[in-house]
């Protein structure tokens, strides 16, 4: 620390809060600990009986919170975010769209075991919508070696840990199975819930066929969306293993490469994702669980936010979901992947 005329901070970091005292009007701290001092902030300082200040001295090597935090800021920052003004040292990541916030976890986990810094985030794979943080950076100390944030630069990679993939406009055809269905027996009321939850993500209901308990005719009501252009398909009724069950293989029946059938998350265990590639493009294909059509919140839930952003999903993702991959119903989602912010209500 080292006492030094005003006129000469330029460029050297405060040691101390200054408060402005205005009658009436306000007492707030004009500047902060830790604040780099510029031309501008001369004459303020000078108002406020400041002709001398204690600052640390600037040195070779070595940089302010501030200037820590923008490394960092950079390790984190893509397309569709923005930032906010650095303010002690830490800078946040706000989201500028909607869409579906992805964690490089392996690279963020190596920034953060390098001591000294942090960058805390939202879970991976989670729904946000325009203006929520993501994630928010700063150094723990006020001051720290250059080469330590070249290390984290260098250890972060070539490309940002974050991603925030946009929503995509889709367009959905809905298959509903069942001799109970078709035949009039009972009302359908599986579709009216499925179609509830992807008009959420502003897609384009193509319509809704109602098929008997037919391999053949599910595999051709599925095609036959996909011929007139669906970018997904949703098969609802038909998922588990009883004989009367054909859904999941009318589904492989189409051609359509199989993720998986069945994924460990409850509700949500006899989920189909298989994808059928046409024109060089990759439709999903999704059978639902009978669950879907009454609980809450469900494996459909966690998956569908990725589908309606593009986003290839692979068994060893659905493998992932088993931890904590039980809905209990939380007043507060403790679920890491959920994204609900709240559990089921």
């Amino acid at each position: 620390m080292k006492c030094v005329k005003t006129q000469d901070a330029v460029g050297h970091v405060l040691c101390h809060d200054i408060v402005q005292i205005i009658k009436d009007v306000k007492k707030d701290t004009a500047f902060r600990k830790g604040h780099i001092v510029t031309e501008e902030d001369i004459p303020v300082l000078l108002s406020l009986g400041k002709d001398n200040l204690y600052i640390w001295e600037k040195t070779e090597g070595i940089l302010h919170e501030n200037e820590a935090a923008e490394y960092l800021r950079d390790i984190c920052l893509n397309e569709n975010m923005t930032e906010t003004p650095v303010k002690e040292g830490k800078i946040e990541i706000i989201a500028d769209a909607d869409g579906l916030l992805k964690i490089d976890v392996d690279r963020l986990k190596a920034v953060n075991s390098l001591g000294e810094m942090m960058i805390a985030t939202r879970h991976t794979n989670t729904m946000v919508k325009k203006g929520d943080k993501l994630a928010g950076t700063r150094i723990i100390p006020l001051l720290i070696e250059q080469e330590k944030m070249e290390k984290a630069k260098e250890v972060a990679g070539d490309k940002p840990i974050l991603s925030l993939l946009p929503y995509k406009k889709k367009k959905v055809g809905i298959v509903t199975t069942g001799n109970e269905v078709y035949y009039g027996r009972i009302k359908d009321t599986f579709g009216p819930v499925v179609m509830d939850k992807v008009k959420a993500f502003d897609a384009d209901i193509m319509g809704q066929v109602i098929v008997n308990d037919d391999m053949e005719k599910i595999t051709n009501a599925v095609l036959d969306y996909i011929d007139q252009g669906a970018e997904l398909v949703l098969c609802t009724g038909g998922m588990s293993v009883d004989p009367d069950d054909k859904t999941p293989g009318a589904i492989k029946a189409t051609g359509a490469r199989i993720v998986s059938y069945g994924a460990p998350v409850l509700p949500g265990a006899m989920l189909l994702i298989a994808y059928y590639e046409k024109d060089g493009k990759q439709v999903p294909i999704v059978g639902l669980p009978g669950c879907v059509m009454y609980a809450a919140r469900t494996i459909f839930d966690l998956v569908l936010p990725r589908i309606m952003a593009d986003d290839m999903i692979t068994a060893d993702d659905l493998a992932d979901l088993g931890l904590g991959g039980l809905c209990l119903n939380c007043k507060v989602c403790t679920f890491p992947n959920c994204g609900f912010g709240k559990g089921a209500k």
